[in-house]
């Protein structure tokens, strides 16, 4: 196609993520010296056949328009903290399929490595990268069904990296953040520091089991959370004792009143509720002001805020 031919491409990112039974897609775009504006944020229903979906949204929303990243799910990709090799730059995705191989899913060979650096300064610690892995026969189907739709996928992401972006936007100058959100995978906590990705911990609670549970169990639930997170913050405290952690956000629940008071009763850091409107512009988006759309959206907004476009 001539270059005179070529759509214009709208800045920012669209970002396409893949629930149980929908496809969720947010269009960001960044401003200087402003927030983030989020332009577009559509749920779409999966059918059946994820393609003729996505060629349904690339006509409905203009997909080839757009910068397009796509988010993996839970369970299609492994996230390891280790000590990488003392190799050359240019070498350390082999040296590390090798160094982790024992501890992969899948055949060392067959998966994609890309490696992410955990700052280590004023630690006197070994040097940690996080690396993540998939294996390529299953990123195929996806790419090829970006290929069949004709919608142009220029990179995968992973939802801990989505977090880490919203994050980034909640910290204060010199200081720590802790966030905690919910969805159908379950519980994550992340630990940024200028807007870098420090620590993460998993924890095995959904969303679901704060709508569906009774007060008792509910209960039980909070314990662990708040369990989980109190462990988390003490090992950070060990691994980075000079970040300081200024508060523990966490995003929206049905019953976030009570997971609130109940953290604040029983961690030290300040806990307060997660507010997307705090650090982004939605104007032409009122849903977004209800508290669960902004958890339903929190990934794939995320994974929209990228920063590069190449």
């Amino acid at each position: 196609m001539l270059p005179f031919l070529r759509p214009k491409m709208r800045d920012g990112w669209m970002a396409v993520s893949y629930a149980a039974d929908r496809f969720d897609l947010a269009h960001v775009r960044r401003r200087p010296g402003r927030k983030p504006e989020v332009l577009t944020l559509h749920s779409r229903a999966r059918s059946g056949d994820d393609g003729v979906v996505l060629r349904a949204l690339r006509k409905d929303l203009g997909l080839s328009r757009y910068h397009c990243t796509t988010l993996l799910a839970d369970g299609e990709y492994q996230m390891l903290q280790v000590e990488p090799p003392e190799v050359p730059a240019d070498e350390l995705r082999e040296a590390l399929r090798w160094r982790i191989k024992e501890m992969l899913h899948t055949p060392a060979e067959s998966a994609n490595i890309e490696v992410l650096e955990i700052p280590a300064e004023h630690t006197g610690r070994a040097r940690q990268v996080w690396a993540v892995a998939a294996d390529r026969a299953m990123l195929a189907p996806r790419v090829a069904c970006f290929d069949g739709a004709k919608i142009a996928l220029e990179v995968i992401d992973i939802p801990e990296l989505a977090q880490r972006n919203i994050a980034a936007l909640f910290e204060e100058e010199n200081r720590g953040l802790a966030l905690l959100s919910f969805d159908e995978a379950g519980g994550m906590l992340s630990f940024t520091y200028g807007g870098e990705l420090y620590a993460l911990r998993r924890i095995e609670a959904t969303l679901a089991q704060f709508v569906s549970l009774e007060a008792a169990q509910r209960e039980t639930l909070f314990e662990k959370v708040a369990l989980e997170a109190q462990r988390s913050l003490d090992n950070f405290d060990r691994q980075f004792g000079y970040i300081g952690i200024s508060r523990l956000l966490v995003a929206p629940l049905p019953e976030s009143q009570a997971l609130l008071d109940y953290l604040r009763e029983y961690l030290a850091v300040p806990v307060a509720e997660l507010d997307l409107a705090e650090v982004l512009d939605f104007p032409s988006l009122p849903d977004l002001s209800l508290p669960l759309r902004q958890t339903q959206s929190l990934k794939v907004i995320g994974a929209a805020l990228r920063q590069a476009t190449s």
